[in-house]
């Protein structure tokens, strides 16, 4: 029980502390993505976290936990992480920061959803309604009376929510046998290969001014993936998932500070209400379990 505890504290911890890298490094993404294509940008995130990531998993496991591995879960995996990237980066061109994190937050939604159907567990009636009034909160954060305010990018955020709830109950399935260190490694590969295929037709030449840009991406980039990887490995997805919803908070004020940019009421009602059925939904499967 002691163990429990603590692992469940220390995946809390490594959560908010990917949440905060991974504000930043969204912040820098979105930086980028004012002069690279959306592809270009995935790639450069992945091809920039390489190095520190190899690093770190050589030095915390050794090359080993990196060869015996489920292949076939990492490939998918890594595929997952490439769509997830690029739709993200291409969203974070059309919407403010606060604005794709108001329709990401869906995302822990669809992993309680997805534990639940992969995992063999019924959904009761009361889970069902609460993942309609997150779907309520989405459209009121969608605003879909209005045209021309980013439609392309708001769906593109929505695949990105898709492809990281996949991604992170993958997580719990490689996680009984392979290491962090490894789940990480390869995700990262995978996305810096895939996605610079993807770009090289219409790869632009780097900017100096933005290799320091690229330095801090690949620094918050694998705090982040190594914070949301444990957390989801070592603490319950009921416990660690919520908390993901700080980063609203982080990339609200970051908006303000980078691009003078101030939500209107209806995206953070919007936010509140997806917000609140998310932390039910997960809620209800803790004590349901």
């Amino acid at each position: 029980m002691i163990r429990f505890r603590n692992d469940k504290v220390a995946g809390m911890a490594a959560m908010l502390t990917g949440v905060v890298a991974f504000a930043l490094m969204d912040a820098g993404l979105k930086v980028l993505t004012q002069h690279y294509s959306a592809a270009q940008v995935a790639a450069l995130r992945g091809l920039a976290a390489l190095p520190v990531v190899f690093a770190w998993a050589l030095l915390a496991g050794g090359p080993r936990q990196l060869i015996q591995v489920r292949w076939p879960l990492h490939l998918v995996r890594g595929v997952l992480s490439v769509l997830m990237m690029i739709t993200f980066t291409f969203a974070l061109q059309e919407l403010s920061l606060a604005r794709a994190y108001s329709l990401f937050f869906i995302a822990p939604m669809l992993i309680a959803i997805f534990s639940l159907l992969f995992f063999g567990e019924r959904v009761s009636r009361a889970q069902w309604a609460a993942i309609g009034v997150g779907f309520v909160g989405v459209l009121i954060v969608l605003k879909p009376e209005t045209s021309g305010f980013g439609w392309a990018g708001s769906i593109a955020v929505l695949g990105t929510a898709l492809c990281y709830a996949l991604s992170n109950v993958l997580v719990k399935i490689i996680g009984r046998t392979d290491t962090t260190q490894a789940m990480v490694f390869w995700m990262t590969c995978m996305l810096a290969i895939g996605s610079t295929i993807l770009a090289l037709p219409g790869w632009q030449p780097i900017d100096e001014k933005h290799f320091l840009i690229m330095f801090g991406i690949a620094m918050t980039g694998a705090v982040g993936q190594w914070g949301i990887t444990f957390a989801f490995k070592h603490a319950p997805a009921a416990t660690v998932a919520p908390l993901e919803y700080s980063g609203l908070a982080w990339v609200l004020v970051i908006d303000w500070l980078g691009w003078a940019t101030i939500p209107g009421w209806r995206m953070l009602a919007g936010a509140a209400v997806i917000i609140a059925s998310g932390v039910y939904l997960v809620r209800h499967e803790s004590r349901k379990a």
